[in-house]
């Protein structure tokens, strides 16, 4: 593809308006499996999945001929009509949700499928109160912004009523610690509710949570958290949302995270990874829950509720997770870049936490060992150095974090690749910290 690149970006500033968002400094033009292309053919591994979405890989055939079948045939209708790529997606969905899951909607984006499953806990319980982490992030829209912490908060006017923050499960910077120095989230999290308590009004409708949450920097809850928030949950008569846009379908090596805990929430939500990098969500609940909103007329209706061709993309996406073993190849795959994440930790004192499940990890670069000053700069000049040298990876700066990337390939990740990206990591870390002449461990 000809593209002038000084034209190209002229023509960007004139036409395209920013929303807060900074542009990537280079121009993909193609991108297939786990690489992309610049507009100078220059071959880019790409461990961001896209937008933490192209689960299987970008351009996979069987995604692409399902593609090229259905918009031939069946791409868009009425919301009220139903079709077989809808109620087939719907049925499949249902085997994999633990009981008693079982009924499912579907939308577009993950904003969306939030925004809806707020409004279902508010009208099943009659309540209003919602609670989420500290560092959430489930969206930009009203409601669900409402519900999202991590940043872009300020300056848009009031909040929906009811919202109210739970500090999130950070083990590396809680200062809730034990004797020994370790993690002492039981006491966090009973300070953390008591706080709840204080605040609400009575009327707690729903906790809203992330079993990962990813924008506030692939923040994993200790063994047992997830299970203790679900019985103080159950405990309040609140439900539990469970927002899996980025951990769900296999990722993180089950195919729902919140299965490495052992709990089944009250209302599920996928996004995402359910239409390999398409617009498609998905909003699952119980056959109670659906009843109790039918008899409150809960209403829901966007343009593309329910549409055939992307219900179609996310039959075919869920069958080949199944076929392929996907969750499986998350978790072998996932142990190798968590390898290979940690042996840089040791070569590298700036890298001062590895985190993650699966083929969702992350490491969060600081200043200092001893203090965990985080290294904001640092982060995005070896996030820049990175792509010129031929990787992708996503650095997370939020005011009060440091820079936290993260590493989430597609789940068809080869061996090879994954030490191919590990490689070129160490080799943006080694020149960045030789530029900056900063002292290097012995």
């Amino acid at each position: 593809m000809d593209i002038q690149e000084d034209k190209f970006w002229v023509t960007a500033d004139k036409y395209l308006m920013s929303t807060g968002v900074p542009y990537s400094p280079t121009i993909i033009t193609k991108a297939v499996g786990t690489k992309l292309y610049d507009h100078n053919g220059r071959e880019i591994l790409d461990f961001t999945s896209g937008q933490m979405s192209s689960l299987l890989g970008h351009s996979h055939p069987e995604i692409v001929e399902v593609v090229q079948e259905n918009i031939a045939e069946l791409d868009h209708l009425l919301s009220s009509m139903v079709t077989q790529p809808v109620v087939a997606l719907a049925e499949r969905l249902a085997r994999f949700l633990p009981a008693p899951l079982e009924k499912s909607f579907f939308l577009n984006t993950g904003s969306e499928t939030t925004e809806a499953a707020l409004k279902m806990a508010k009208m099943y319980t009659g309540k209003f109160e919602i609670v989420a982490f500290s560092a959430s992030y489930h969206g930009l829209t009203q409601g669900s912004g409402s519900a999202t912490y991590s940043t872009g908060r300020k300056n848009g006017g009031p909040s929906t009523p009811g919202m109210l923050a739970f500090p999130a499960p950070y083990p590396y910077r809680s200062p809730f610690r034990k004797f020994d120095g370790s993690y002492d989230w039981e006491t966090e999290l009973e300070f953390s509710w008591s706080m709840i308590d204080r605040q609400s009004v009575g009327s707690l409708a729903a906790f809203i949570m992330e079993p990962i949450l990813s924008t506030g920097g692939i923040l994993v809850p200790p063994e047992g958290y997830m299970k203790r928030m679900v019985e103080e949950c159950r405990r309040r008569k609140m439900l539990v949302i469970m927002d899996e846009a980025q951990t769900g379908v296999g990722r993180t090596g089950k195919m729902f995270a919140f299965e490495h805990e052992g709990i089944v929430p009250d209302i599920l939500c996928l996004s995402k990874t359910l239409g390999c990098g398409l617009p498609l969500g998905s909003v699952s609940t119980t056959a109670e829950i659906a009843h109790g909103l039918s008899e409150a007329k809960f209403l829901w209706l966007t343009t593309h509720l329910n549409d055939p061709l992307t219900a179609a993309v996310g039959n075919k996406v869920l069958e080949i997770v199944e076929r392929d073993n996907i969750a499986q190849k998350a978790e072998e795959r996932g142990k190798q870049l968590r390898a290979g994440l940690e042996d840089l930790q040791r070569k590298y004192n700036c890298i001062g936490d590895v985190r993650g499940r699966g083929l969702f990890q992350a490491i969060e670069i600081i200043a200092n060992t001893e203090t965990k000053v985080p290294a904001v700069e640092l982060g995005e000049l070896i996030s820049s150095k990175a792509l010129q040298l031929g990787l992708s990876c996503n650095i997370v700066n939020l005011p009060g974090m440091g820079g936290v990337f993260r590493l989430a390939p597609p789940v068809t990740v080869t061996a090879d690749e994954i030490s191919k990206g590990i490689a070129i990591l160490d080799e943006a870390i080694g020149a960045v910290l030789a530029e900056q002449d900063m002292v290097l461990p012995i």
